[in-house]
């Protein structure tokens, strides 16, 4: 009887090429995961760290423990009960919402004007709100200052603040000038051949196609104001009925500087509404920065 042997199969050099093609895939894939995972972790573990802490017990909080053994939940409405909590929150939604409402409302005619109108002068007006959106503010905060508290006498309240997002940001008018210039001309010789003036061509035509580059715009703007510390140090830090969320953290830390845990938890509902505005807007958001830089 004869006994056949079988060879072993010798892979050509195609075949040796598409295993080393999948080996070199395998690792791309297994680094890019990697390095994902770990900047995720970079990330979340301070919040993370942040959030066990305010559940735990005053104790506790001073020790090197990271889990809480009994979960103070209760820690939360402490701080909602600290005197002036809730009135800081409220002045915080004023300053960042209706900033931000007047933001948008005052840089969108300006970002279309930029984008899509031709006349004498126009290089040079961008390039005058490119120049201020490199001027810091500490640099005009006395003058600014005295104009307001001076002149008209609202210092200690956040008017000073506010009422000069009315008349546009130069930030805000860039960014949305950047992505007003991807939409085709076409649309918009199309709705003034219907009949349609400028304005309502922007309202009719452009606003709607905006949308992404108005919610980037929206969250950038209501990310500053809620986070914002200099401003309300400046106009508002002699009302204590006119601080921020921002500006009154900093004033609970100090009266509670050994309640590490009341301390994250106020920290905690600081950075909380943000958060969740954030994760319902983020795909307007991505979107919204990623097409402002398609055109020049």
């Amino acid at each position: 009887m004869t006994q056949v042997l079988e060879k072993p199969v010798q892979l050509g050099p195609v075949g040796e090429a598409v295993r080393t093609a999948r080996r070199r895939a395998l690792l791309e894939w297994i680094a890019v995961h990697a390095l994902g995972v770990a900047t995720a972790l970079f990330f979340t573990l301070p919040f993370v760290f942040v959030v066990l802490t305010s559940l735990m017990s005053d104790q506790q909080a001073l020790t090197r423990d990271l889990v809480p053994d009994t979960w103070q939940w209760d820690n939360y409405r402490r701080v909602f009960d600290t005197p002036g909590f809730l009135t800081w929150w409220r002045n915080t939604l004023l300053y960042a919402g209706l900033g931000t409402v007047l933001t948008v409302v005052s840089s969108l005619p300006v970002a279309y004007a930029l984008a899509k109108f031709r006349f004498r002068g126009r290089n040079l007006s961008l390039m005058l709100v490119i120049a201020m959106m490199m001027l810091p503010p500490q640099v005009v905060i006395i003058p600014m200052y005295l104009f307001w508290a001076k002149q008209l006498d609202l210092s200690g309240t956040l008017w000073p603040l506010i009422i000069p997002m009315a008349f546009g940001d130069a930030f805000s008018i860039f960014l949305l000038r950047q992505f007003l210039l991807t939409i085709p001309n076409e649309y918009l010789d199309a709705a003034r051949v219907d009949g349609c003036g400028e304005f309502r061509t922007l309202m009719r035509v452009v606003i709607p196609m905006a949308k992404p580059g108005i919610a980037a715009v929206a969250l950038f703007q209501f990310f500053y104001a809620w986070n914002d510390y200099f401003g309300p140090q400046i106009y508002a830090s002699e009302n204590a009925g006119a601080w921020t969320l921002s500006y009154g953290l900093e004033s609970f830390k100090g009266a509670h500087h050994t309640d590490w845990n009341l301390t994250m938890a106020a920290t905690v509902l600081v950075m909380a509404p943000v958060i969740v505005v954030f994760f319902f807007a983020q795909k307007a958001f991505v979107e919204g920065v990623t097409l402002t830089g398609v055109k020049g």
